[in-house]
This record gives structure tokens, sequence and C-alpha cells, in this order.
């Protein structure tokens, strides 16, 4: 990409800097983790070492201090290796931090934000519940108030980091009378990490001094397809006791937030399945480069030009669609749209680049000694997650027929 449009300096740096940890940290241990679908601890204390996990948060609050577009490029370039990596920083950033900067207190900022911000524990977001997908309005959760607290009973499922986690931003129903989308409040819960042998052994991942809420609790977890390095489980509230003051922005407005939250959250998938798409291209052109076939390199077919250009072109228009986004973003200006435009189109571009790739590969990209089939499993998930395609073109359409249409 001609990245002077969106790039400063400082930029290229954290680009450069990423791009260095991931070839050799993460891409030699990478099929390894995706094989046994064991979370990289190891990886996760390097990232934290190198401030991954709180790029875009102020300095005060223990964050890097840099911009979104510094957050995007780490996302972007973390997935060229590895989208379980990727997704480990946008979940936890994005869905496990960004509700807790935007809509808590000044005190739950401090609470929360520095250990989140350092990747001393880690963060999740619960919203998606057996019946309520991409009907979120759906959530059946409960949150009942009682005094100084409230107790929440439910289920969420599907959950990045239900598991190894240790603060989440959830949504409950508060008022049972009220329409679908109406009387949902957002709350900041705290439990262990289910895996303590493991943090105490990296030291990083558990905050004793943390008050965790009674009766949260994560259930088994969720062998893949893809992603399968990343923690998915279901987050179970049990008559959970959670303070009142855990209470993120007003009582009943929760359904408002976790749409804002999703739009941040679709720019950063549209980077990750960008990044998908990207290491996907590099892939093929070192493959296809060096094998021969009939007594020359498999690149210098006009069948195998055509895919790669293909490939190419697809991924400059994801880029731009992604950056501009970000960069909407970053200036406080709407944003909706064009994140729907960026995670939909960048995601279908992750699946037909992918799925090329393997083709290219040939029988060796049906293996495992490549990772192009790695990055076609991984890929298929940024169709679905955070927004299926099909919610993407319904938030498209509505914002471009805005008030003709009820």
């Amino acid at each position: 990409m001609h990245d002077s449009l969106y790039f400063t300096d400082q930029h290229r740096q954290v680009r450069d800097m990423v791009r260095d940890f991931a070839s050799q940290v993460i891409r030699p241990s990478a099929r390894a983790y995706d094989l046994e679908s064991r979370f990289p601890w190891d990886n996760v204390k390097r990232m934290a070492e190198l401030g991954l996990f709180g790029i875009p948060w102020p300095e005060e609050l223990g964050g890097s201090g840099m911009d979104y577009l510094s957050y995007i490029v780490v996302i972007h370039e973390l997935a060229k290796v590895d989208a379980s990596h990727a997704i480990t920083v946008s979940a936890h950033t994005t869905l496990g931090t960004s509700p807790i900067m935007d809509f808590g207190t000044g005190e739950q900022k401090q609470r929360y934000v520095p250990l989140l911000a350092a990747g001393k524990v880690l963060g999740g977001f619960g919203l998606t519940e057996p019946g309520a997908g991409s009907d979120a309005g759906g959530t059946k959760t409960t949150a009942v108030a009682r005094g100084d607290h409230y107790v929440l009973n439910g289920s969420k499922i599907f959950i990045t980091h239900a598991g190894v986690g240790e603060v989440f931003v959830v949504t409950a129903r508060t008022d049972p009378a009220a329409q679908k989308t109406h009387g949902i409040t957002a709350f900041i819960v705290t439990k262990d990490t289910c895996d303590l042998e493991e943090t105490r052994r990296v030291g990083i991942g558990h905050d004793p001094s943390l008050p965790k809420c009674p009766g949260v609790a994560a259930a088994k977890k969720e062998d893949k397809l893809g992603w399968r390095a990343s923690d998915t489980r279901e987050l179970v509230f049990q008559d959970a006791v959670v303070p009142r003051e855990n209470v993120l922005g007003p009582v009943n407005n929760g359904f408002r937030q976790f749409l804002h939250t999703l739009d941040g959250g679709r720019i950063g998938l549209g980077a990750l399945a960008l990044g998908l798409a990207e290491g996907a291209l590099e892939e093929c052109l070192q493959y296809t480069a060096t094998r021969k076939q009939f007594g020359r390199p498999v690149a210098s077919f006009q069948g195998v030009h055509f895919a790669l250009a293909d490939m190419a072109t697809e991924i400059e228009a994801a880029t731009h669609l992604v950056y501009h986004s970000a960069w909407l973003k970053q200036t406080g200006q709407p944003f909706k749209k064009e994140a729907a435009m960026a995670k939909l189109y960048a995601s279908e571009l992750a699946m037909r680049a992918t799925t090329k790739a393997v083709q290219l590969h040939g029988g060796y990209g049906y293996t495992t000694d490549y990772p192009v089939e790695r990055m076609m499993r991984d890929a298929k998930i940024c169709e679905i997650g955070e927004g299926t395609s099909e919610i993407q073109r319904i938030v498209i359409a509505r914002q471009l027929l805005g008030d003709l249409v009820d």
C-alpha cells in the first residue's frame, strides 16, 4: 500500500516492530498452538511486554498513548502471520477495554484500564447468547437490583477469553417490561482466569487483588474450525453478585453502548481479515516463484498471474476501506457505514484469498506443512463474528436509505 495517505513515521515504526515480532516469535510457534488448540500464554506475555494490549489508551492509564490507526496496524500485521494472536489483542482491546474507556466513570477507568492496558489480565465482551446472536436485542440474561448489588442469571456463548480472561463487559436485561432493545444494561464483571497454573508460570494473566464476582464461571472450551489458539467458551452467571458500582454507563442504555462498541470492533475485524488475505498472498508469491511444474516456476503461468493479480487488487481495495474507516473513527467522524463496508469486504476477501492460496499450493496447500490451510480455516469466522456478512449488508443498506423507508 502507498501508505503516506494514512501513515506517519510512528505508524511505520509500530508496523515494523510488530512485523519483526510476528515473524520471529509467532511464526515458528503458530502451527503448534493451532494444532493443540492451546492458548499461547508465552507469546501473550511477550505481546504484553511490547505494550500491544494497550496501544490506543493514554499513558496515564497504563497504555501506550498511541492513536487508533496504530492499533489497527498492530491487528493487521499480527493477522498476516496468525489470526489467533490477532484476535487475542483485538477482542481484548476493542471489546474488553474500549467500553470501559468510552462509558466508564473515572473510578472504573482507574480500577480496570491499567490492568487491561498492561496485559496483566485479559478482557472480553459478553453479548451473544444461545437465543441472541444476530438478534442482540433478544438478550435473556437478567440482572435484578438487590441493595448494593445486582444478581445476574443467564449465559453468554462464543465469548473470546471467557476462560482465560478476568474482566468482562456484559449485557443483561434490567427492565423485563421494556421493548426488546430497551431495558438492557452493561456491567463490568470479574472472575478468576481458568489457567491459574499457566498464569503463575508466565507471570501475567491473573490479578489476585482484583475483587471477583461470585457466581461467574466459564464453561467448556469450544473446539473450533479456526482461531484455535484463541480461547472461546460459554460465560455463565448463576446468581452472580455484581456490585452496583460495576454498572457501566446509564442503566437501561446498554444496547446503544454495545452497538457503538461493535461499530469499532468491525474495523478491527476488517483489519484482521485484511491481514489474513495479505498473508495468504505473501505465501503464494513465495511458493509459486520457487515451485516448478512442467520445467518452470508455477508463477510463470498466465492462470497464476491472473489469480495473484486479482488477490493483490482486492487487497489494495480492502486496505483503503479498512484504513479509511479507522481514520474516520480516529478523527471523530461518523463511521458506521464505512466500518460495516470494511468488515464485509475484507472478511469475504479473506475467504476468497485463502481458498485461492490453498489452490495455488496444490496438494501441499491441503497439508499442515504450509500455513495456508490454517489461514483458510481462520478466515471463515471473519464472515460470522462481530456481525455476520448478512447483518453488515443490513447496516449498510439502512445507512444508505436513512429516513427514506421506515
